[in-house]
């Protein structure tokens, strides 16, 4: 009998707990992400999917007075215990709700990431930005203007940027915390064509508000409720044959 491959899931999250000192924001939190999928996180505004997702690059590690227990594997490897936190975070890369591009060029803002990684070589590092670029769908719009300052582009462009800077510093994981929340109809169906471009070599999770988004493009979706995972199955099936009668009521609009 073969043996299943060990690294299927890209993470594995076993009875997670977070507190903010004596307020448990996370309760007892098991779920698998697999390897090369979207997976949704929704649920009501301060249900935790944001604090859970920054819990899976660590970036939780920097609010004073917040600690975990249980455990989280990252590719067969426990994040707390057998991980450097930075080695992690450039492992599974963040893009925020709000763009957040550098007050640099263009070229420096996808750079900045290899440089840091000791990446110096000049005709490596426009390769590196070029193909970063490329799979970020934003290239033949941003070629031209490379030396050109980022905040001078739009908001959907900026948020490719940011989406370029991340894939950049060559993760295996894009963690998206409602990346289109801020962005029109029309950057917000670039992104989401662009998320489920990248999910063949990526691993994708994102927060997002809207039930639409997530039904459209993820494959798994995880529903949150005052810090407790109420629910987590195959899109399709939540939102056709929900097992939970809170994910119906909230995906319904009956509440959130």
């Amino acid at each position: 009998m073969a043996k299943a491959d060990p690294v299927e899931y890209t993470f594995d999250v076993n009875g997670l707990d977070l507190y903010y000192d004596q307020t448990q924001a996370l309760k007892d939190i098991s779920m698998k992400i697999q390897k090369n999928q979207i997976t949704a996180l929704i649920g009501p505004s301060g249900c935790g999917k944001s604090t859970f997702i920054k819990t899976l690059n660590r970036m939780n590690d920097w609010i004073e007075g917040c600690h975990v227990t249980g455990q989280i594997l990252f590719e067969g490897k426990d994040i707390f215990k057998e991980v450097d936190s930075l080695a992690l975070r450039y492992r599974v890369g963040m893009v925020f709700q709000q763009p957040t591009p550098f007050p640099k060029s263009v070229f420096e803002n996808v750079a900045y990431g290899p440089r840091i990684q000791g990446i110096s070589n000049k005709k490596e590092l426009e390769e590196i930005v070029e193909q970063s670029l490329r799979q970020a769908a934003c290239w033949d719009e941003m070629k031209d203007r490379l030396h050109q300052s980022a905040l001078g582009l739009s908001g959907g462009q900026q948020q490719r940027l940011c989406i370029a800077r991340t894939l950049a510093a060559r993760p295996s994981v894009i963690l998206m915390d409602e990346p289109t929340s801020a962005l029109d109809p029309i950057s917000t169906q670039k992104i989401e064509d662009l998320a489920l471009e990248l999910k063949e070599k990526y691993t994708i999770v994102i927060v997002t508000h809207s039930m639409q988004q997530a039904r459209r493009i993820s494959d798994k979706t995880a529903f949150f409720l005052l810090g407790e995972l109420l629910e987590f199955n195959d899109t399709i099936e939540m939102f056709t044959n929900p097992s939970n009668p809170k994910t119906e009521e909230y995906i319904t609009g009956r509440f959130g």
